[in-house]
């Protein structure tokens, strides 16, 4: 954990802050923009890149990849710059919780992939070159996208040790739950065979 050094209330601003950054949903900003439609009828009705994907747009599916990463990252530099490390952890939790339960969308959000990723390199950007790493190399063996973020997330707390980046590790491992608490449904269809390969049906 980091040192804590920051005052409660100014804590507790950072926390809200980044909440409401990383509750905007880029991925039906981005589909409507583009004419894509409405997301939340699409496919899994998942507000992240995955899905934009399945209307058959790489573009949009990478805009809104680079924007849902952007905002975790963009709270915890901002954080980080205008008050402290333990700020920034939080503004990024909170950043992160946001984007999976959005107040706009009665807290109905995304997985977390693209906004786990962002984070990782925000703030410690050798973790997140081993992520980012970690989950093409699951991917392209196994296709499974879900597969591939779900051993990511597991390997991340481990990264923060072997890297030196033990102040990490408590926000790593709460990091690590979200994203299989998010996946749950993708964990039972891997365990069924019934999870869609990457590739299939423009996933």
């Amino acid at each position: 954990m980091p040192d804590f050094v920051t005052p409660t209330m100014i804590l507790a601003a950072w926390a809200v802050a980044g909440y409401l950054l990383g509750s905007i949903p880029f991925g039906i900003v981005v589909a409507r923009l583009m004419g894509l439609g409405d997301l939340r009828q699409i496919g899994s009705g998942n507000i992240g890149a995955t899905n934009v994907l399945r209307t058959g747009s790489r573009l949009g599916a990478a805009l809104t990849l680079i924007a849902d990463a952007g905002k975790a990252g963009a709270a915890v530099l901002l954080a980080r710059a205008l008050v402290a490390d333990d700020a920034a952890q939080l503004a990024g939790l909170a950043a992160f919780f946001g984007h999976c339960y959005p107040i706009w969308l009665k807290f109905r959000g995304g997985k977390g992939v693209s906004t786990f990723f962002g984070l990782l390199f925000a703030l410690a950007w050798p973790i997140g070159l081993a992520a980012g790493a970690t989950w093409l190399i699951v991917a392209a063996i196994f296709r499974y996208s879900s597969l591939a973020a779900l051993v990511t997330a597991t390997l991340t707390p481990l990264f923060m040790i072997i890297l030196s980046q033990s102040q990490l590790l408590t926000l790593s491992i709460a990091l690590t739950l979200l994203i299989f608490w998010r996946h749950k449904e993708n964990i039972s269809r891997l365990v069924r065979l019934q999870e869609s390969k990457i590739g299939k049906n423009n996933f």
